[in-house]
């Protein structure tokens, strides 16, 4: 795989390039990236996640947004019995995915974004932008899964990007944590096979912490200041484990014997 962030054009000739032939070379083929300089993916991503909320928020009437939440979110109920009892059924075929893209309020889109930008960016300019995309709507499918899996019938919604945004966290926890600086999250750190991610010190440590997170809020043992619904727990590590399981598909810089 090409780990060149493809809107940077230096050449060796150039200057400000930190290639194997310049002095400071901090990676195979890459030199050091701006803090901001996001992959154009995340960019986008986020500016269709904003100007959703921003409808949402400032132009819906209350019935059409209603409409909105039963059109795009994920309702659990939809997939049992009572399910020809909700308006717009269909919706049981796109609301696995769109529901990531609406949000309860400004601190949980703002969130959300920050999280997408720590950990997706390393994921896509790793993956490149298709493989990122597809690999974000497996963690929106897997969150949605086990979040059905423990809410069978229920008629709450759910919605957010944050079984997206965990399912970066696990794809990126795989290659991110071991190159680089210590503590610094690198797109071009070699990645862990499965089998060594789970006796990699570092990966459980972060899995750990992340998952023991997860529960504490999840659960209401300690409350999220402005969260008026409750946590989808189940959604997030669903996703997380979609993106840690299936982030070997996606990944092309290790020879196809390491995808276990």
């Amino acid at each position: 795989m090409n780990l060149s962030n493809p809107d940077n054009d230096n050449q060796p000739d150039d200057p400000g390039y930190n290639g194997p032939e310049q002095p400071g070379y901090s990676g195979p083929g890459r030199g050091r990236e701006p803090v901001f300089n996001l992959p154009s993916v995340i960019v986008w991503l986020a500016a269709v996640m904003f100007v959703v909320h921003v409808v949402r928020e400032y132009f819906l009437q209350p019935d059409q947004n209603l409409w909105t939440i039963y059109a795009f979110s994920f309702i659990p109920a939809r997939y049992s019995d009572i399910a020809t009892q909700l308006p717009i059924e269909m919706a049981a075929w796109w609301s696995p995915v769109t529901y990531a893209f609406l949000h309860g309020g400004w601190a949980h889109l703002f969130m959300n974004l920050l999280w997408m930008a720590a950990f997706g960016t390393p994921l896509a300019r790793r993956v490149g932008t298709t493989r990122f995309l597809i690999l974000s709507i497996i963690a929106a499918l897997g969150g949605a899964l086990l979040h059905l899996l423990f809410h069978i019938g229920d008629l709450i919604p759910v919605i957010g990007a944050s079984a997206v945004v965990s399912g970066h966290m696990g794809a990126a926890a795989r290659f991110a944590f071991q190159g680089g600086r210590r503590g610094m999250i690198t797109a071009d750190g070699p990645a862990l096979t499965l089998a060594q991610s789970f006796t990699n010190r570092v990966f459980l440590t972060f899995m750990g912490v992340w998952m023991a997170i997860n529960l504490v809020f999840g659960s209401g043992a300690i409350p999220i200041a402005g969260a008026d619904q409750p946590i989808a727990w189940q959604a997030h590590i669903g996703g997380f484990l979609a993106g840690l399981f299936f982030f070997s598909l996606f990944d092309r810089t290790k020879p196809q014997s390491n995808l276990l």
